[in-house]
């Protein structure tokens, strides 16, 4: 498998590691995230997953199989799903992601790192979304993943022209959060600090996250989110740590 799944501590990482192909994803690896990803849900032990690659992040889809498995009209609606519940798979996983991002991350790499939480990237990473360079339409969902991160005018730039974006334009526009000489080390990090948290909060938070991006408003679903909190054993403890002036243990 060129995909890897690691646990440690409240921390599982998904490395994508196809390194001969600078990391491109294949039909396989594409339906394999889903099932994957399953396993990080399910774990109650995991409060955050970190997703890298190796030398690069990922080059996208494998083009070299669209002559074969994307063929046809039926065959592309067909790769297009399985790309589609993949990316769907990252998104809808209620536990914090996070993206480490080195070299190249174009295409389909683009599209898991924006299907996560946030991203955090190299000084030399680059970045590119290129359906435009091959006849492709990308798809509703995964436009609105980057109209929501970088906004409408740098999502027609980034779709239009299919060029190649440095690390320093991605950081100012908003594609990344941050530029860090070792972006795993600094997203094991982040992922580290999101399982200390309240995890009734971080949970919270990002749904609430999700539903104002889907323009949705407070409803009973986001009022029984604040009943929740207030009645979990994160609020007593947060609360008995911040009157005994010790850190919370959540």
């Amino acid at each position: 498998m060129t995909l890897r799944l690691e646990f440690e501590d409240a921390v599982a990482t998904l490395t994508i590691d196809r390194p001969s192909k600078r990391n491109a994803m294949s039909y396989e690896m594409w339906s394999a995230v889903p099932g994957l990803l399953d396993k990080v849900a399910a774990d109650d032990g995991v409060r955050a997953l970190v997703i890298r690659g190796t030398d690069h992040f990922s080059a996208g889809a494998d083009i070299s199989e669209f002559a074969t498995l994307r063929a046809d009209a039926a065959g592309a609606e067909r790769y297009g799903a399985a790309v589609l519940a993949g990316e769907r798979a990252i998104a809808d996983l209620p536990k914090p992601t996070i993206a480490a991002i080195n070299g190249v991350c174009v295409g389909g790499g683009c599209e898991i790192a924006l299907a996560c939480d946030m991203r955090v990237a190299a000084p030399d990473a680059r970045f590119g979304i290129t359906p435009a360079k091959l006849g492709i339409v990308y798809n509703f969902t995964s436009t609105k993943q980057l109209v929501d991160v970088v906004g409408p005018a740098w999502a027609r730039q980034i779709l239009f022209t299919a060029e190649i974006l440095d690390a320093d334009t991605a950081l100012r526009i908003g594609l990344v959060n941050e530029l860090t000489e070792d972006p795993v080390a600094r997203a094991l990090e982040l992922a580290a600090t999101m399982a200390a948290r309240a995890q009734v909060s971080v949970r919270g938070a990002k749904r609430i996250i999700a539903k104002i991006t889907e323009g949705e408003h407070e409803d009973a679903e986001v009022r029984a989110l604040y009943t929740e909190s207030v009645q979990s054993t994160d609020y007593t403890e947060g609360v008995a740590a911040f009157l005994e002036k010790r850190t919370p243990r959540f």
